[in-house]
């Protein structure tokens, strides 16, 4: 099958690209596997006309509304390899299906893993079973409706220990060393300063029963109750695509994220990608704007051949 462009993934990013192509009349494809990042959480929050609303309702409906669209064609499978020809670009389906389009969106997303779950971290699997309701990764996401309660914020690399300055706004704030050295001096007086407790007890156990988090128990045998407990995943790209293409990759944070222009071109010509892929701050609202810009300048490309 031919089309004018090809979007890898259809959730918010995906979804929002190819409606500005079929808008436009062009023929475009949306290859989703159906594992959207955040079906973990219960609701959607911070995008205004859609917060409190699950993310499976708000992906039905943008998915209805493309398929309306007589340019669209909404293609259920899970991209596993893309490489560039001498027209555009070439992809192919773990079920084997090919398919191939002038311009090519990656929009595919990325998994999450419970910080040192490749490790063996202890607390991995119970980290995982609360994820998106107990244990949370955004404040801006999810902080409204833990607020007033005890929060927890688990020190996953050093660098965690300034931002436990971000949750105080929602509520009494515990930083969870559990392993990671201790904040110098200045960022320790500021933590002190805001409220934080700074706690250097390792982390035991999670408490109550999944999803739900009622508390954590410490090492030492202390239990403290917690309302919700932040901690930052490490990231991976849910298909290989970029790097089979070429891709320039930075390193985010948390993980990787490819490099794009104000368009969402990336260092490939005619490759495009949106999303949580394409920054390393994630957030739906985010995502769906990217998706916009990558839509529109994948379009710009087709019409100025650029």
């Amino acid at each position: 099958m031919r089309f004018d462009a090809i979007v890898v993934g259809g959730s918010f990013a995906g979804l929002a690209a190819a409606m500005q192509l079929a808008r436009a009349r062009r023929q475009v494809a949306v290859i989703d596997a159906g594992q959207p990042r955040n079906r973990f959480s219960p609701a959607l929050h911070g995008m205004p006309g859609q917060d409190g609303r699950t993310p499976a309702a708000i992906l039905g409906e943008a998915r209805a509304q493309l398929a309306a669209y007589p340019a669209a064609t909404l293609i259920g499978g899970e991209g596993a390899t893309a490489a560039a020809t001498s027209d555009g670009f070439l992809v192919q389906l773990a079920d084997g299906r090919e398919m191939t389009a002038a311009r090519l969106i990656l929009a595919h997303g990325l998994t999450d893993a419970m910080p040192g779950a490749g490790a063996g971290r202890k607390l991995a699997p119970a980290l995982a079973e609360r994820w998106g309701h107990g244990v949370l990764h955004c404040p801006y996401c999810h902080g409204y409706e833990t607020a007033g309660g005890p929060l927890g914020v688990l020190a996953t690399r050093p660098d965690i220990a300034a931002h436990a300055l971000l949750f105080t706004d929602w509520g009494p704030t515990t930083l969870l060393l559990d392993g990671i050295p201790a904040p110098d001096a200045e960022t320790a007086a500021r933590l002190t300063a805001a409220g934080v407790t700074i706690e250097t007890v390792p982390v035991a156990e999670l408490l109550g029963p999944a999803p739900r988090l009622s508390g954590i128990r410490l090492a030492d045998g202390r239990e403290l109750p917690m309302t919700g407990l932040f901690v930052a995943p490490e990231t991976r790209f849910t298909a290989p695509l970029a790097q089979a293409l070429g891709c320039r990759i930075e390193t985010g944070p948390t993980g990787p994220w490819i490099a794009t222009d104000d368009w969402g071109l990336t260092s490939v010509p005619g490759v495009y990608a949106a999303g949580d892929i394409a920054f390393p701050m994630h957030n739906a609202s985010l995502a769906l704007a990217s998706g916009v810009r990558a839509g529109v300048g994948a379009h710009r490309s087709l019409v100025f051949g650029a």
